[in-house]
């Protein structure tokens, strides 16, 4: 077990080197100078369609709202990483991970504008009626017009490691060892809370994708709002310190962060790289996962979808995660002999109490990680769509749910034979970040091949809504003008 995790961590550190993260911010930097800074331009419109009520219409294509396909983005990205994720960048890469996480999530909001954008553009319906896309369908008939056979290659390798991360990593064993750990913090056995999950999830998954869409659009912003409240009220009551914390993040970011306390000090490289790669663990722009959701909604514009879909990241990471990190800085909790969701808990506790600390993180912690793995069952059910067609669904569903049932053999009884060392759940970890990042080569590439595609129907929908706007000034002024 131990020469796998090595090997592993090796194969890890080669996926998330400077190759892929130049690649992400690269690609996430073009964009956001080629769409003239959209996700700063147009974020207030972003933020009117996900709170304004839609009418549905006939004329609308797709199986869920706008608002439903957001949630269900946001239910497998706001997960562990909004807790442990970011506990875990800033023990390692200490206070200036938080700058390149919210530096990361930035660029990364054109990024997920995009592939959302492209999402929607290239969808398409499967065997029984229903709207599928993603990466796969976007390389697939989008770059496989003029590179039939690289479209294949592209489309096939995102489908493959979509599974992977779905069945391997960040879908089910990472979050339910998360479940897990939590529920055990709450005093309840285990076993038994693996055996909860497992029948929880399953029921949800036959339900199908309105009941996982009913399901992620009912928790997301209640968890997601009170979460929010709890990270402010501990900020508020060290509001005086603030100052220095957002002092201390900025200059951690550019220069090496001195040991402290249980903090083993950090150099520029892994601040940059540990908040990067943590920052895409949480909001997954650039890997190619929420515009499979994006797909699925009733919209007839790209645009819009890819705009509300953005917000997802500025959610995601610069509220949430952000919120996270600043109380860790702010309660000294960073530089702790603890990480995870120990030093989470720890920062909550020392500013609310014991007790409402404890049950605040777990609980969250809990919710988080129950609709990541449902999100990701969706995810990974597209990618099997597209590798062997709707009928394989039924049989995808079983093997999903066995493996999150496998927990209880592959994890927990390994790591209670090493309870010190917890070599199996850190592996699994180890394989959600491979995964992830294998994911976003090809999805990322075709970011680059499309970028045509995305600069034309964001250059024509923002045109159309100026000639609309100024028609409807000139029909109000009309009105005006017309006697009594």
């Amino acid at each position: 077990m131990n020469a796998i995790a090595s090997g592993l961590d090796w194969f890890d550190d080669l996926v998330w080197g400077p190759p892929l993260l130049i690649l992400l911010l690269g690609v996430g930097i073009f964009l956001t100078f080629s769409l003239r800074c959209l996700q700063v331009s147009r974020l207030p419109l972003a933020a009117k369609m996900v709170f304004t009520p839609h009418k549905e219409s006939q004329s609308k294509k797709g199986d869920l709202t706008s608002f439903a396909a957001l949630c269900t983005a946001l239910a497998a990205t706001i997960g562990t990483g909004n807790i442990v994720g970011v506990a875990t960048a800033v023990s390692i890469g200490g206070p200036g991970a938080l700058f390149w996480m919210f530096v990361a999530a930035f660029f990364g909001m054109a990024t997920k504008y995009s592939e959302c954008l492209l999402a929607v553009h290239f969808r398409e319906t499967d065997s029984r009626g229903k709207y599928v896309g993603g990466p796969m369908f976007y390389i697939k008939n989008g770059i496989g017009r003029n590179y039939p056979r690289l479209a294949k290659i592209l489309a096939v390798m995102f489908a493959i490691f979509g599974i992977m991360a779905g069945c391997l990593g960040i879908g089910t064993y990472a979050q339910i060892n998360s479940v897990v750990e939590a529920g055990a913090q709450l005093g309840v056995d285990r076993l038994y809370t693996s055996i909860g999950v497992t029948l929880v999830v399953g029921w949800i998954i036959y339900g199908g994708l309105k009941y996982i869409a009913n399901t992620s659009r009912t928790v997301v912003p209640l968890m997601a709002m009170v979460y929010i409240i709890c990270c402010l009220i501990v900020v508020c009551l060290n509001i005086s310190a603030v100052p220095d914390a957002l002092k201390l993040i900025v200059e951690s970011a550019f220069t090496t962060t001195s040991a402290v306390g249980g903090f083993a000090g950090a150099t520029v490289l892994m601040a940059i790289q540990k908040g990067v790669a943590r920052g895409i663990f949480s909001n997954e722009a650039g890997l190619g996962s929420a515009p499979i959701a994006a797909a699925s909604a009733k919209t007839n514009s790209p645009v819009e979808q890819g705009l509300i879909s953005m917000t997802g990241t500025f959610l995601d990471t610069m509220i949430i995660c952000m919120l996270t990190g600043l109380t860790l800085v702010l309660t000294g909790a960073w530089c702790s002999d603890v990480t995870g969701v120990a030093m989470t808990t720890l920062a909550f506790s020392s500013a609310l109490g014991s007790t409402a600390g404890l049950y605040i993180i777990n609980i969250s912690l809990l919710l988080f990680a129950m609709t990541t793995i449902i999100g990701w069952n969706f995810y990974a059910s597209r990618c099997v769509i597209y590798l062997f067609g709707a009928k394989a669904i039924t049989p995808f569903k079983i093997i999903y749910i066995l493996f999150v049932a496998s927990y209880i053999l592959i994890v927990l009884f390994v790591d209670m034979a090493d309870a010190t060392q917890k070599t199996a759940i850190n592996t699994v970890w180890t394989i959600s970040d491979i995964a992830n990042g294998l994911m976003a080569f090809p999805n990322l590439i075709a970011l680059i091949m499309l970028r045509k595609v995305i600069w034309s129907d964001t250059k024509d929908y923002f045109k159309n809504l100026r000639m609309k706007r100024l028609k409807d000034q000139e029909e109000r002024n009309q009105k005006e003008q017309a006697p009594a």
